[in-house]
């Protein structure tokens, strides 16, 4: 079954609001960004995730952070799993203690054996410490958030043989065939369950129907 990942959650509502939706994993961003919070507010998330009954996994956005940073952010805070969605090195991924989503951003002249290879070479490098990997779409001097879709198709062959999530420019009319046509392990929303940035409750809980009526 497909995940679900709500990111850029900024307090306890939405986090509250993303799990009783039904979404697998929430995401809180630590990164230059609208939806940008501090490390104590994100400890306030996790606090309040972890007491509710059906708590799930909550994962820390992180942007070319030195490694030994992310690490005590991670401890601090309580944080499941930490993403990468920077310019990081599969190298650089091996210092990080939690498990890893590992984004990859996909511009419009990449190709599909490109793709595949270049995460071929980082399970290689990584071996049983590979991470999750999430496909963005690539938009000059940002790093997600964009609300913007890449050509879906490309990442066919990678789904099919590693775990992907899906994002950049998700939202509850498109996801269904995202779903359809890839199979991938996770989709990940944050602009596209929003409102004047900020989180729709009505739009999380029509994304993570969408998603659950696919499959």
């Amino acid at each position: 079954m497909t995940k679900v990942k709500i990111c850029g959650i900024t307090d306890v509502f939405y986090a509250r609001a993303a799990i009783e939706a039904g979404a697998d994993l929430i995401g809180v961003v630590f990164a230059p960004s609208p939806r940008q919070v501090t490390y104590e507010r994100a400890q306030e998330i996790v606090t309040a995730v972890k007491t509710q009954k059906n708590s799930v996994p909550v994962v820390g956005v992180f942007v070319n952070t030195p490694a030994v940073t992310v690490n005590a952010a991670a401890s601090f805070c309580g944080l499941d799993w930490v993403q990468l969605s920077g310019d990081e090195t599969w190298e650089y991924c091996q210092q990080i203690e939690k498990p890893v989503i590992k984004a990859i951003h996909v511009s419009r002249n990449l190709a599909e054996g490109e793709l595949l290879a270049h995460l071929e070479n980082g399970q290689r490098i990584l071996g049983s410490r590979s991470p999750v990997y999430l496909l963005d779409t690539f938009v000059e001097h940002r790093y997600g958030g964009t609300g913007q879709a890449f050509a879906w198709g490309i990442a066919k062959r990678a789904a099919a043989k590693f775990p992907l999530i899906i994002a950049g420019g998700l939202h509850p009319g498109n996801v269904g065939q995202v779903i359809a046509s890839l199979k991938p392990w996770g989709v990940d929303v944050s602009s596209g369950v929003e409102t004047s940035r900020v989180k729709a409750v009505d739009k999380i809980n029509a994304f993570v129907k969408a998603v659950r009526s696919t499959q």
